[in-house]
């Protein structure tokens, strides 16, 4: 168990950044799941601006790494751009 007052401050940072973390990590890989099973290309089209938008957020809160956030927006982008 920790002795110092600053790392018990810092496990309980750590802890609601961990849970903080994973609510948006979760909440992406919703959006991400509904955004892949609409078939109309506009209303993909329109959410797709939106998870982009998400996924950068928060690869740039390092939440998500920027590769794994640049992998999803590849994957769908061709997944919309197949929608007819």
């Amino acid at each position: 168990m920790a002795n110092h007052k600053s790392s018990i401050k810092r496990i309980r940072q750590i802890e609601s950044r961990r849970l903080r973390n994973r609510y948006y990590a979760k909440t992406a890989r919703n959006a991400v799941r509904n955004l892949r099973k609409l078939t109309d290309k506009a209303a993909a089209m329109e959410a797709l601006v939106k998870v982009t938008a998400m996924l950068d957020r928060l690869a740039a809160k390092k939440t998500i790494s920027k590769n794994k956030a640049a992998n999803l927006k590849s994957k769908l982008a061709l997944h919309i751009n197949k929608l007819g």
